[in-house]
C-alpha cells in the first residue's frame, strides 16, 4: 500500500476513500454471523459472538483509513500490523466462543497482509490460514457448509497479490519517470551551459589576445577590445543564470552576428548566409545552437583561414579550409550538439572537406 503524504491526501480521493472500496467486501461476513447465528450456542455466546464480527469490520475498516493517512512506508507497515494482530486475537476469541465461524475472517486477513507484509511474510500467512481453515472446517460439524472457503483465501491472496504487484509497479514507474525527468533537465543544464561558457569564453580569450598584442601599437582599440571583454563576461553571466532558470534560448540571427564577431577576433573570414528567413520557424533554435558550438568548435580547433555557413529550411552546413577532421575527438561540445540534433529527430555528420571539415545537420 503506498504511503502518501499529507498534502496527496487532500487532493486524491482514492486515498481519502479508498477504504470505502475495502468495507465494500465485508458485506460477506454476513455468512459467518449467520454461522454464529444458527451454531446453537447459548444467546450470551451468539451475541458476543456477532459483536465480536462488528468489532472485526470496524479494526479492519479502521486499519485501512489509518494506512491510507500514514506518511511513509514505516508507518504503513506498523498500522498494518497492529491492526492484524489485533483481527487475529479476534478472530481467537471467536473461535473459543462460537467455533468454526471465526475462519469466515479468514480472506480479510490474507487481504490486509498482502499489502502490509513483505511478500514472503504475507505468502506465509495465507499458508497458515489456509491450513487453520481446512484444519478447522475437518474436526467441525460445518464441513459441508465451509469445504469452499480454503479456495476462498487462495483466490482473495493471488488478487491481493496481482494488485500489489501492479501498484509496487505503478510506484517504480513514477520514480523512473521522476529520475529521468532530473537526468534530463542535468542534460539540458549541462549543455546549455556549456555552449554558453565555451562560446563565450572563447570569444573572451580572442579578444584579451588582441588586447595584449595591441596595448603598445594601437593602445584605444585594445581598449575597445578590453571593454569588449567585458561586455562579454557580464552576457555570459546573463546567460549562465538564464540557463540554470530553464529560459535559456538562442536566436539565428543573434548567433550569426556572433559568429561573425568571434571568427574574425580570431583572423578567420567567415562567409556567413543573410537570408533567414529560408530556415524553418520550427528548426531555428535548435539550428541557432549548432551553429554557436560549431563554430567555437572551428576557432579552437580547426586552425582555418576561412569559414562558411549555410543554410537551407531544415539544414545547417558549417565548413572550413582547416586541418580536418582526422584526429578529431567528439568533445563534450560536439556531444551536445548531437545530443540536440538527436532530440530533435536530425541527423548530424561530420565529414572531410579535403581540406578542412564539414558539419551536417540535417533535422
Amino acid at each position: 500500500m503506498p504511503a502518501p503524504a499529507e498534502a496527496s491526501l487532500q487532493t486524491h480521493p482514492w486515498q481519502r476513500w479508498g477504504w470505502v472500496m475495502g468495507g465494500v467486501w465485508l458485506v460477506f461476513l454476513a455468512f459467518p454471523v449467520a454461522g454464529v447465528v444458527d451454531s446453537g450456542e447459548s444467546r450470551p455466546r451468539v451475541v458476543a459472538g456477532v459483536a465480536l464480527f462488528v468489532l472485526f469490520a470496524a479494526v479492519y475498516i479502521h486499519g485501512f483509513r489509518t494506512m491510507a493517512r500514514s506518511a511513509s512506508d514505516a508507518e504503513v507497515v506498523r498500522s498494518g500490523v497492529t491492526h492484524l494482530v489485533a483481527l487475529v486475537l479476534i478472530c481467537v476469541v471467536i473461535h473459543l466462543l462460537v467455533g468454526p465461524a471465526s475462519v469466515g475472517g479468514g480472506p480479510y486477513l490474507v487481504a490486509l497482509a498482502m499489502f502490509v507484509l513483505p511478500m514472503w511474510a504475507a505468502v506465509s500467512l495465507t499458508a497458515a490460514v489456509v491450513l487453520t481453515t481446512v484444519v478447522v472446517t475437518a474436526f467441525s460439524d460445518a464441513l459441508t457448509d465451509t469445504w469452499y472457503l480454503p479456495g476462498i483465501v487462495l483466490l482473495v491472496a493471488v488478487v491481493t497479490g496481482v494488485v500489489r504487484a501492479i501498484e509496487r509497479r505503478s510506484i517504480l514507474h513514477d520514480e523512473l519517470a521522476a529520475e529521468l525527468t532530473v537526468s534530463a533537465e542535468r542534460d539540458r543544464l549541462a549543455r546549455d551551459v556549456h555552449d554558453v561558457i565555451g562560446h563565450t569564453l572563447t570569444a573572451m580569450s580572442l579578444k584579451a589576445d588582441v588586447a595584449e598584442r595591441l596595448v603598445v601599437t594601437d593602445p584605444e582599440r585594445a581598449r575597445r577590445e578590453i571593454a569588449e571583454v567585458g561586455v562579454l563576461s557580464r552576457q555570459a553571466l546573463a546567460e549562465v543564470r538564464a540557463a540554470v532558470g530553464g529560459i535559456r534560448s538562442a536566436r539565428l540571427d543573434d548567433e550569426i552576428a556572433s559568429a561573425e564577431r568571434v571568427l574574425a577576433s580570431a583572423g578567420i573570414a567567415a562567409d556567413m548566409p543573410t537570408d533567414l528567413t529560408v530556415v524553418d520557424p520550427r528548426h531555428r533554435v535548435v539550428l541557432a545552437w549548432v551553429l554557436r558550438e560549431a563554430v567555437t568548435n572551428v576557432v579552437r580547433h580547426s586552425e582555418a583561414s576561412v569559414c562558411r555557413v549555410a543554410l537551407g529550411p531544415s539544414s545547417l552546413t558549417v565548413e572550413d579550409d582547416g586541418r580536418g577532421p582526422s584526429g578529431l575527438r567528439e568533445g563534450n561540445g560536439l556531444r551536445g550538439v548531437r545530443e540536440r540534433v538527436d532530440a530533435a529527430g536530425g541527423v548530424l555528420r561530420v565529414l572531410d572537406a579535403s581540406p578542412g571539415t564539414r558539419l551536417v545537420v540535417t533535422l
